[in-house]
């Protein structure tokens, strides 16, 4: 009878860990499994998750939503369960369930749940933006969830070859949809613009396969390697057909985009929780017509810098260059009106100080292309590439090699490297002394000459003072006041084929 009993209690014990096993299977690294089985993981997943959480985002980020159960013990479930969430997710994009896809989903939900309750937050400010722009181009709104797998939703992602934004449009991809890239503005990080060029993109691949999980490899690889693949693959279009023959990270893409999906809605049930961002998602833009910068927005309006950064990550060096061309300045819905009443005194406000480097402000010159090109030096740093080095000037690493006469891709820290720079119209190089100052100068003339030192630029290698316009002053009277410039050098400096000038308004002063 005690053999007896031992035995049923060994049954039972055995049963109730197999039904285990079938709810929560052994864990195992998701990661290793994925790269044995279908190549290499995204940087968007692979990256550090602490460092991202302590950059810029981390001040939006107060507490985690109340509505759900938040802890660190994932919830697996069978194989069933996952099929059925998946089927019933309203998706035009085809999500089908299978061992893959199950992996990445318990990557997402157990190796990188910090990072899902970042995605999740953010998702509150950046999808609203994304489903406008997919919605109007009539293509799925699910889509959005390729942003999750390309940048997990941070705006300046940027990947070691160059690749940035919520998209990760390389240079020259980006360039060649219609977006501007320079060392003032990177579109690729502007929400709005960046999710316009993703869906001429999408739209133009879908018209050559016909398949969205066929256009999302294309994204990922170009349509070149997927029709290599397809071709290997004696002529079948699709993804699970051509699977084997696609480059390595691409053969994880959609597998991530479908787990993507799963989790971003079905976080809950997996002990996941948002976290809630203070960012304001009720926003409004204003046209901006003159060179501007944040700190003059923030100062004035007494706003946030970094949450103006937030809201305007395409700026790089918190200048919006508007004397080139309109540009839109995105700020919290309550501020707008403030902006709009306050124009002229944010403009004025320490102009000399944070715009030194004098925007270009006649037609001609700013219809000119080689007004806004500039030779610049960079002295390389620890760790950079010439693709981190392109990506900040707005250059590609192919024109570096170029002009530099270099045979790959490798420089060593402290090399000094020449550019060619697009400035968006602005002098990019930092501020430099006249040259017609000596040691012997009166403390008056010093004073003077710090303020001058302060505002000077260069030009096309040419040298200037930035002087503000007042009331009263005319080009004659400014001319006085700098020895050996005359009325018809302002002109020539400034564009001016008059006489007119206006209080507010910085000129150039040409020196030496």
């Amino acid at each position: 009878m005690k053999k007896l009993l031992f035995l049923l209690i060994g049954l039972g014990t055995l049963l109730q860990t197999l039904q285990a096993e079938e709810i929560k299977p052994e864990k195992q690294d998701s990661i290793k499994t994925l790269e044995n089985e279908i190549g290499l993981i995204p940087e968007s997943l692979d990256a550090n998750v602490d460092s991202l959480l302590h950059s810029w985002h981390v001040e939006y980020f107060t507490k985690q939503e109340d509505f759900c159960h938040d802890d660190d013990a994932n919830i697996f479930f069978p194989d069933s369960v996952y099929a059925d969430r998946l089927n019933r997710l309203p998706s035009v994009i085809s999500l089908p369930y299978n061992h893959i896809v199950r992996d990445c989903i318990d990557l997402y939900a157990e190796r990188k749940r910090d990072l899902v309750r970042y995605m999740l937050g953010m998702a509150d400010f950046y999808f609203p933006i994304i489903e406008e722009v997919l919605d109007r181009h009539g293509l799925p709104l699910e889509l959005k969830y390729l942003a999750v797998v390309e940048s997990a939703l941070n705006p300046v992602a940027l990947s070691r070859v160059g690749a940035s934004g919520l998209w990760q449009f390389m240079l020259p991809t980006g360039k060649s949809y219609g977006l501007e890239i320079n060392s003032l503005i990177d579109e690729r990080r502007d929400p709005k613009r960046a999710t316009e060029a993703a869906c001429s993109y999408f739209k133009d691949m879908y018209a050559i396969y016909g398949d969205w999980n066929l256009v999302m490899a294309a994204y990922n690889c170009g349509p070149g390697n997927v029709n290599k693949a397809i071709r290997r693959a004696g002529g079948k279009q699709d993804f699970w057909a051509i699977f084997r023959y696609l480059p390595r990270e691409t053969r994880s893409y959609v597998p991530l985009f479908i787990a993507a999906s799963y989790i971003m809605n079905y976080y809950c049930d997996h002990n996941l929780c948002p976290l809630q961002t203070s960012l304001p998602l009720a926003t409004d833009t204003v046209m901006v017509n003159q060179a501007l910068h944040l700190q003059q927005v923030s100062e004035v309006l007494q706003l946030d810098l970094a949450t103006l950064r937030a809201l305007n990550p395409q700026y790089r060096r918190d200048i919006i260059p508007g004397n080139t061309r309109p540009s839109a300045l995105k700020l919290p819905a309550a501020a707008t009106y403030a902006f709009v009443g306050q124009e002229d005194t944010i403009y004025k406000h320490r102009m000399e100080e944070y715009l030194a480097n004098i925007p270009i402000h006649n037609e001609e010159a700013q219809n000119s292309k080689a007004t806004t090109r500039e030779r610049i030096t960079h002295v390389v740093l620890q760790g950079e590439n010439l693709y981190t080095i392109a990506n900040r000037y707005g250059v590609t690493a192919k024109d570096i090699r170029k002009w530099n006469g270099l045979g790959s891709n490798r420089v060593a820290k402290g090399k000094r490297l020449k550019l060619y720079v697009d400035n968006g119209g602005i002098a990019f190089a930092a501020a430099k002394p006249t040259t017609s100052t000596t040691k012997s100068t009166a403390s008056s003339s010093t004073a003077k000459t710090a303020i001058t030192t302060k505002a000077a630029i260069s030009t096309n290698g040419k040298e200037f003072i930035a002087y503000t316009v007042k009331s009263g002053d005319s080009l004659y009277s400014i001319a006085k006041k700098y020895p050996g410039v005359s009325t018809k050098d302002l002109q020539q400096a400034n564009g001016l084929k008059g006489s007119d000038i206006r209080p507010g308004q910085v000129l150039k002063i040409p020196v030496g």
